[in-house]
């Protein structure tokens, strides 16, 4: 029911996500809210498993709503049409003191544009990517939200030019617990010797993305077997796509463990000398273990043909569009062979100055991304809380 945020009401936030990672932002988010606001705060709409233990009071499951691509999304098209009214219609009906939507950008601007003027605040967290490519997106954005969230410091300017009030709170990454986890403990629980060197190896979250890199990792790991002949492997992986990983890895060249376990994850990564990754969040959460890294990614040729003449930016790697220079090696499309990753793993390897250099530059972008500061979910808890209060003294 509505409320004064800063009141005893019990304020009751719509908030609706569409993917895992979004289920992730909305559970931290929650939480901070609920430290802000106190026990009585309420959450209704649509989320996940995180969300849902944050005292989330679902509409439906999230899964409903959690397609991406066309090949997906059309068999599921009128299932995901009849969510979107329903989740527009439970909105108004609860009029809550504001609505979140978190990532998901399509899903979020037709459920944004259908409760305009509806006289419930419009909020988005994580902006759209328009200083990479679909600038126009910006002003379509910010026709139809009040407030938006940004995870990078270089955004909300972007935005404000079209009339959109904006904050940057953080990347989310920095509230991980990558650099916080027991290196020692993983190498003596899977019986990794102490000396041998391990890689970690990150092939992305989605089958497009895995099917691609994980036969070129194999491949890579070969190479890298007659250098070190003691290699190990670690994957961290989800379940999304567990299954690929498994079968992939049990034909690998070196002792490889599959991570599915999010704490493990930090410990395995802590036990880590070196790290190829799939150009993505996990770019920042290897950056955060202290852990020097090399960005291997392909798409489809088409794809990756039509990327070329969109995008408006020279980096794929978060920290270097940050920094706005190279200080992770990336290599993509023609670049992303077993033989390319193979040699700038081995020179970093055989580089102290390479590595240290390397994860100097990273603290620099880390620090951008908020790491130091308060953490993210509690900036964007005070931004939120901060606009609705002021929103409220205007009447």
């Amino acid at each position: 029911m509505s409320g004064d945020p800063g009141s005893d009401n019990s304020p009751l936030f719509f908030i609706i996500a569409g993917e895992p990672s979004g289920d992730l932002l909305g559970a931290r988010l929650m939480a901070a809210l609920r430290e802000r606001l106190g026990e009585t705060v309420r959450f209704c709409g649509v989320g996940d498993e995180g969300m849902l233990r944050e005292g989330l009071d679902p509409l439906f499951p999230m899964r409903d709503i959690a397609l991406i691509g066309i090949t997906e999304i059309l068999p599921h098209l009128p299932l995901l049409m009849r969510r979107l009214r329903e989740t527009v219609a439970a909105a108004k009906d609860a009029r809550p003191i504001a609505v979140i939507t978190i990532d998901t950008p399509t899903l979020s601007y037709h459920i944004a544009k259908r409760l305009k003027g509806s006289g419930i605040p419009i909020i988005h967290y994580v902006a759209p990517q328009v200083w990479a490519w679909k600038p126009h997106r910006a002003k379509k954005l910010a026709r139809v939200n009040d407030l938006l969230l940004t995870l990078l410091p270089f955004e909300p300017p972007i935005f404000e030019k079209e009339g959109l009030p904006s904050v940057a709170v953080g990347h989310s990454a920095i509230e991980s617990g990558a650099g916080t986890g027991d290196g020692p403990h993983f190498r003596e629980m899977h019986k990794i010797p102490q000396l041998a060197p391990v890689i970690a190896m990150l092939p992305g979250s989605r089958h497009s993305e895995t099917s691609r890199l994980l036969p070129v990792f194999g491949e890579t790991l070969a190479l890298l077997r007659k250098r070190y002949p003691g290699l190990h492997a670690v994957v961290p992986t989800v379940s999304t796509v567990s299954e690929e990983v498994q079968a992939a890895i049990s034909h690998w060249p070196v002792p490889t463990i599959a991570i599915t376990d999010q704490e493990e994850k930090w410990d395995a990564l802590s036990a880590c000398e070196i790290a190829v990754v799939a150009s993505g969040t996990a770019t920042v959460e290897i950056a955060r273990a202290g852990v020097p890294m090399v960005v291997a990614y392909r798409v489809n040729p088409l794809t990756a043909w039509l990327l070329r003449r969109m995008l408006r930016i020279r980096y794929v790697a978060l920290v270097n569009v940050i920094l706005n220079r190279e200080v992770v090696p990336e290599l993509l499309q023609e670049a992303c062979s077993a033989k390319t990753i193979a040699d700038r793993l081995i020179g970093l390897l055989q580089d102290p100055k390479a590595r240290e250099s390397q994860k100097h530059d990273v603290k620099e972008a880390l620090l951008q991304l908020g790491e130091g500061g308060e953490l993210p979910s509690r900036r964007a808890a005070q931004a939120i809380i901060g606009f609705l209060q002021k929103r409220a003294a205007k009447g």
